[in-house]
């Protein structure tokens, strides 16, 4: 079935199966090291570790690789390096991570433990070479997501052989299970109610900081939302370029406010949707013409998915930045024309852009799921931007976003 009927479940309904999740997870996990020939992988990445360990980052501790991390060897179940005593939670709460693999962690990222690294870094090798032993992979290739300088040269001192361990797991991450294509459904049906609600809430007066806090404090109230990254609202002269952040300005009538549902959190499953309002008024003709350009550009994008097609079929659906704004170089318009997988991650794979697409494409599988964004705007006076999520399968694609998005929302 397509639909979960909720993320709950009961004796009476299953919703989604998060012990099949963990499940597939791990299982991925483990093949694409193999596929690799990797004989363990070190991960210090949020999105990997709870990919592998499905153990929960705390807000204050993410974003800072090292003060927790996990190893997973050939053969073995997965290790937790938690941060401090926390790991006494973990025994209580994730009885899948046998309780002699949690441990505490050795760090030093980010200078946190000063001009002691060294020492820090030399407790960390000496534990993770005793897991490497333990396991028989001591001599095999070791997958990092992460590496820093103070690794690099006791992993030198100790003669241990490491490799790209990130692009395994961005591998592993691609492709969605049923059950994780239940969860991201939800995802985009808790964007389409926040963006309808916007409809009802906005209004000439706000400023683009309270029209955020609105949609912090309404995700926030959802059961299962673990993180909102960010409520992205610019409007009218700093919707082009996207500023891709709020302020403290004052909407006035007839302005156009875009906002962004970037990367709400539910039960790890991350979002992106764009939508495109005008407050307190009606668009002018430019302004709906500039909106109809970058719909086209969206839909012609959307309606070249469909399994066996390439990133490069997809990004060549759009115009180059010179074509489109008169730049230079592709890079100047990063992220105007986009594409980005979504999961624990989001920027899972597929990424999808003009910049690179073209000459290193990607094969588009059933499974994947990612986000399409375009956007286009008069510098320094209004801009607008849209963004579907969307679920490729057997046949093409299924829109996991559903609200609006054909023409600017009138709103207020």
């Amino acid at each position: 079935m397509k639909e979960a009927f909720g993320g709950l479940g009961t004796d009476w309904k299953e919703g989604i199966n998060w012990a099949r999740v963990r499940e597939w997870r791990l299982q991925r996990a483990r093949e694409a090291m193999r596929r690799h020939g990797l004989g363990a992988m070190l991960l210090m990445y949020d999105e990997n570790i709870r990919y592998v360990t499905a153990t929960y980052t705390p807000g204050w501790n993410r974003l800072k690789p090292g003060l927790r991390y996990a190893v997973l060897c050939e053969g073995r179940e997965p290790i937790v390096y938690e941060q401090g005593d926390i790991g006494i939670h973990l025994k209580a709460h994730n009885p899948w991570i046998p309780a002699e693999n949690i441990r505490h962690s050795y760090s030093w990222i980010k200078g946190a433990a000063g001009p002691a690294a060294e020492n820090q870094v030399a407790k960390f090798t000496t534990a993770l070479l005793g897991d490497l032993e333990e396991a028989g992979v001591r001599d095999q290739p070791l997958g990092v997501d992460f590496i820093d300088i103070n690794m690099m040269r006791a992993f030198q001192r100790a003669g241990l052989s490491w490799a790209d361990g990130m692009t395994p797991m961005m591998e592993a991450r691609a492709i969605k299970s049923p059950d994780e294509q239940k969860a991201l459904r939800i995802v985009g049906s808790i964007c389409d109610s926040l963006h309808y609600e916007y409809t009802q809430f906005l209004k000439p007066g706000l400023t683009e900081n309270e029209v955020a806090a609105f949609g912090f404090e309404y995700l926030y109230s959802i059961p299962g939302m673990e993180d909102v990254e960010d409520v992205i609202v610019s409007s009218g002269p700093n919707a082009w370029p996207n500023w891709r952040n709020f302020s403290d300005r004052i909407i006035r009538p007839g302005e156009l406010v875009i906002i962004d549902l970037a990367a709400l959190t539910w039960n790890g499953y991350k979002s992106c949707v764009y939508r495109t309002y005008c407050v307190g008024g009606q668009p002018t003709s430019e302004m709906k013409r500039y909106y109809d350009i970058a719909h086209s550009w969206l839909w012609d994008a959307i309606e070249a998915v469909r399994p066996g097609v390439t990133t490069r079929e997809i990004a060549a659906k759009w115009p180059s930045a010179k074509d489109a704004w008169g730049y230079e170089e592709e890079d100047q318009a990063a992220a105007n024309l986009w594409g980005h997988g979504l999961g624990l991650a989001q920027y899972d794979r597929p990424v999808i852009s003009r910049i690179w697409s073209l000459d290193y494409p990607e094969e588009i599988r059933p499974g994947m799921v990612f986000a399409l964004e375009t956007q286009h705007g008069k510098v320094h006076e209004f801009g607008v931007r849209l963004e579907e999520m969307l679920l490729v399968n057997d046949d093409g694609y299924e829109l996991l976003s559903t609200y609006n998005s054909d023409s600017i929302v009138v709103a207020g």
